[in-house]
């Protein structure tokens, strides 16, 4: 008798990224929106390392890193809007700055992740 009955190497293996996207991305909306930073900057790593780590997972990616950094740039031009559209709309009363630095700090841990893993983890499966 077969201990894993219909089990086998030919199927796939269920990937747990799909659930840290999905929870990442309301996670920052909602860190965004009623500005509260670390859920923002917390949703946002998140959801870039889950995508980093879907990309090797699904072998578009030798490793994470370079799309760590890839979503680290999006994510530093996305708060420079943020920053931008402050000084444009400061008139109306609404406030982004605290937002586009929350998303700037994001990008900034994103970045530093990516270069100390790039540099730490020389082997892309080190386990």
């Amino acid at each position: 008798m077969d201990e894993d009955p219909g089990l086998s190497d030919q199927y796939r293996m269920a990937s747990p990224w799909p659930l840290f996207i999905a929870l990442g991305i309301p996670i920052a909306e909602v860190g965004i929106l009623f500005d509260l930073a670390p859920l923002s900057v917390g949703g946002l790593i998140l959801f870039c390392g889950s995508a980093a780590g879907m990309a090797k997972e699904a072998g578009y990616a030798k490793t994470p890193w370079r799309a760590l950094v890839v979503c680290s740039v999006l994510l530093f031009g996305l708060g420079g809007l943020f920053l931008y559209a402050d000084t444009l709309v400061t008139a109306e009363g609404i406030q982004l700055l605290a937002r586009g630095y929350a998303v700037i700090a994001a990008a900034v841990i994103l970045l530093v992740g990516s270069l100390v893993g790039r540099t730490v983890l020389r082997d892309p499966s080190p386990f």
